[in-house]
Formats: structure tokens, sequence, C-alpha cells
């Protein structure tokens, strides 16, 4: 399959590496080429300049949002929440048109520092936001609950743990759970949450999570839901 990661820093880099193993054709959209390739230094997390990356992975295409959402038949967002919308519309509506969108993205607002605040919560979501902007596609949102490396492979936990899907279109979530499925996600862990609607709840796991990283100093941690007995 021919699948576009919008987003060039270590959530995309981290899915497009793992999609490129299992076979699939993949380009990774950022707004300026030119721009990303002249990228210096380590990034937050250490890795190395997007340029190095793609030296060793030289398999994966680069090209603009547009030129991405064009070439994929099903789309990856990994854009920075709280520029998913500008993003998605600069890759452009009719590219985008009846593709799935796979949004893993978080509104997060960093604007006032650490820890940082949902730009958009409670009522909505950026997931809902998402699919109103963009009426012809369907937007699955899922994965956004835990960090990259459990993403694309939830093994990195030894014990059961948990992801969350929400979408309006029933088949796009059947796809969704496939190709989690093959990234190594049991299908007992995958829950279904229900409609878009719903991510206004997994998005709003966020917070937690960032204090939780903060306490333990160890992002290699997710959420499991243990089911007790129904009571009487």
């Amino acid at each position: 399959m021919k699948i576009a990661v919008l987003g060039s820093n270590v959530v995309g880099q981290t899915l497009a590496e793992k999609l490129n193993s299992l076979g699939h054709e993949v380009m990774i959209g950022t707004r300026n080429v030119k721009d990303t390739m002249a990228r210096s230094g380590s990034d937050s997390v250490g890795r190395p300049p997007f340029s190095d990356w793609h030296t060793k992975n030289a398999g994966i295409k680069v090209g603009t949002l547009s030129e991405a959402a064009f070439f994929g038949e099903f789309i990856v967002n990994a854009t920075n929440g709280v520029n998913s919308i500008a993003a998605l519309e600069q890759a452009g509506v009719k590219n985008l048109a009846n593709k799935i969108i796979l949004d893993i993205a978080n509104p997060l607002d960093f604007s006032k520092g650490m820890p940082p605040t949902l730009s958009v919560c409670n009522t909505d979501s950026l997931g809902e936001q998402i699919q109103r902007a963009f009426p012809y596609t369907k937007v699955v949102k899922a994965l956004n609950t835990m960090n990259a490396y459990i993403m694309v492979n939830p093994a990195l936990i030894p014990e059961d743990h948990n992801v969350f899907l929400s979408s309006n279109d029933e088949t796009a979530k059947a796809k969704v759970k496939t190709l989690l499925q093959s990234f190594g996600w049991k299908s007992h862990n995958i829950i279904d949450m229900g409609d878009i609607s719903t991510a206004r709840g997994t998005e709003q796991l966020l917070p937690i999570w960032v204090r939780l990283w903060g306490i333990l100093q160890n992002p290699m941690f997710n959420f499991k839901i243990a089911i007790g007995p129904k009571p009487n």
C-alpha cells in the first residue's frame, strides 16, 4: 500500500520506518523539503538530523505535504496537533478526499511551557475538527496515547496494554485495526471506542500521560484497561 506520513519529526520518522519495513511504499510529507533536509544537530529526543536519518532510510520518499497526500492511498497525520488543520489544508482537500486519515496527533499547546494544555477539549476534539474540516475523508483516531516506539512495537511492554480506535466509519476502523495488528497489536488489546466524538476522551488522556512521564522519568509506558467481574 502507498502510505503518506505527514510530519517529519520523531513520530513521523518512527512510523515511516515501521511501515517501510512491512513492505509498504512510504512518503514522508513536510512543509518545506529543503528546510527539513537542512536541519542540523540532534532533535528533541537525541535523534540525528533528518538528512542523516533519510540517508539510512533511503527507501522512504520525501516530498511536500501536498505531494505526499497525492501519493498516498492511506494518510497518517503525525503533524503537530495545534497545526494539524493547517498542515492538512496545505496537503490539499482533493489529495485527501476519499482516503483514510489515521490521526495520531494531539492538540498539545506548549505556548505557556510545561506541562502543556489542550487547545481543544471537553466538547470537541482534534479528531472531530479534522473530520469536519475534511468531510470527504475517513478519520480514525488511534495511537495517540503512547510514545512512537510503542505505537509500532507494542512488545516493548511485556504485559497486555491497550490502544483505542475512534471513527465514524466502520470500514476505515477495520483497515486501521488490520494495520495495528501488523505492528504487533493483539486483537483483544484494541478497544473500539465508537464514533469520532470518543476521541475527546483519548485526547484528554494526554495531560495524565505527560505528568506520568515527568514522575516516571521514562516514556516507555502505556495504559492498560483492567476489567473485573460485573457488579451484581
